[in-house]
C-alpha cells in the first residue's frame, strides 16, 4: 500500500451508555460501540470511490490511530431521550459522502441524516444509489450519552 491510498472500507457502529460524568459516559459509549480503544482521527464526510462497507476489521490494536466521522450527544438530564445517527450515501461511479446528526429522537436523526446526504449529492450532481443510516438511541438515567460511527479503514490491513 503506498501513501496516502483512500480508505477501501467502512465499518458503521453506534453504542449507547452512562457515567458518572459526560466524558465517561462518551468513553463507554465508544467501548459499548467497540471502538473505545482505539485513537479515532475525526476527518469530514467523504468516502473515497470504491470503499463499502465491511465487517469490524481484525483486533485493532489498543490505540490504533484509525479516521473516524461520528456523532455523539450527551445528557445529564434524567428522562431525556438523546440519539446519534450517521448516514452514509453512495454512488455507483463516484465517491459517497456521511454526515452525522444527533437528536433527541434515533427517528428524527435518522431523518435528518437522510436529507443530508440527499442534498450533498445534489449540491455535487451526483446520483444517489443508496442510503445506509446507524443509530442510537438512549433515555439517560445520570449521564448519558448515544454515539453512532463511521471508521474509515483499509482492506488490506486486515
Amino acid at each position: 500500500m503506498s501513501w496516502p491510498a483512500p480508505p477501501d472500507a467502512l465499518w458503521v457502529t453506534s453504542g449507547t451508555a452512562e457515567g458518572e460524568t459526560e466524558l465517561n459516559a462518551f468513553d463507554n459509549a465508544l467501548l459499548n460501540a467497540g471502538i473505545g480503544n482505539l485513537n479515532l482521527i475525526r476527518v469530514s464526510s467523504v468516502i473515497p470511490r470504491g470503499a463499502r462497507i465491511v465487517d469490524r476489521p481484525l483486533a485493532l490494536p489498543p490505540g490504533t490511530l484509525v479516521p473516524a466521522v461520528y456523532s455523539v450527544q450527551t445528557s445529564d438530564v434524567k428522562g431525556d431521550t438523546i440519539s446519534a445517527a450517521v448516514g452514509l450515501g453512495f454512488s455507483r461511479d463516484s465517491h459517497g459522502m456521511i454526515f452525522e446528526h444527533g437528536s433527541g429522537s434515533a427517528d428524527s436523526a435518522e431523518r435528518v441524516v437522510r436529507e443530508m446526504v440527499a442534498a450533498a449529492f445534489a449540491r455535487r450532481e451526483l446520483e444517489l444509489a443508496e442510503v445506509v443510516v446507524r443509530t442510537a438511541e438512549h433515555r439517560v438515567q445520570r449521564v448519558g450519552c448515544a454515539l453512532a460511527a463511521v471508521v474509515l479503514w483499509w482492506r488490506d490491513l486486515g
